[in-house]
């Protein structure tokens, strides 16, 4: 059975730091691209990061460069999200996103995890 399942959200006061965990299973982690997804109450789903296969050129929206750090670890099939100066506007649910390397059809999104920040 394959899942992604997040963790590491919670409420955090502006300025703080959270870690963000998405662990898979049921699959061949090394052959999928990962990215991380965000949706604040009534918006829309935006990128937030993407890290290749191999975990080189991690790509990051505008709004998160300097601030958050997306990395994975292959051998625990995990990738990770550090978020730092957190910001009350980061407020929104984190969904991580999986897709294959070659088959671009075969792609996954995790159930997400809820990230507050406020004071």
């Amino acid at each position: 059975q394959v899942q992604f399942v997040e963790s590491g959200g919670g409420l955090v006061q502006p300025g703080g730091s959270l870690t963000l965990s998405c662990a898979a299973s049921g699959v061949t982690f090394s052959r999928y691209v990962m990215s991380w997804y965000r949706q604040a109450p009534g918006k829309e789903r935006e990128l937030v990061a993407t890290i290749p296969s191999r975990g080189s050129s991690t790509n990051y929206a505008d709004s998160v460069k300097g601030r958050f750090t997306m990395s994975r670890d292959n051998a625990k099939k995990t990738v990770y999200l550090q978020m730092n100066s957190l910001k009350p506007e980061d407020t929104a649910v984190y969904y991580c996103y999986a897709e294959h390397v070659q088959f671009s059809t075969l792609q996954y999104w995790g159930q997400g995890t809820l990230v507050t920040v406020s004071s």
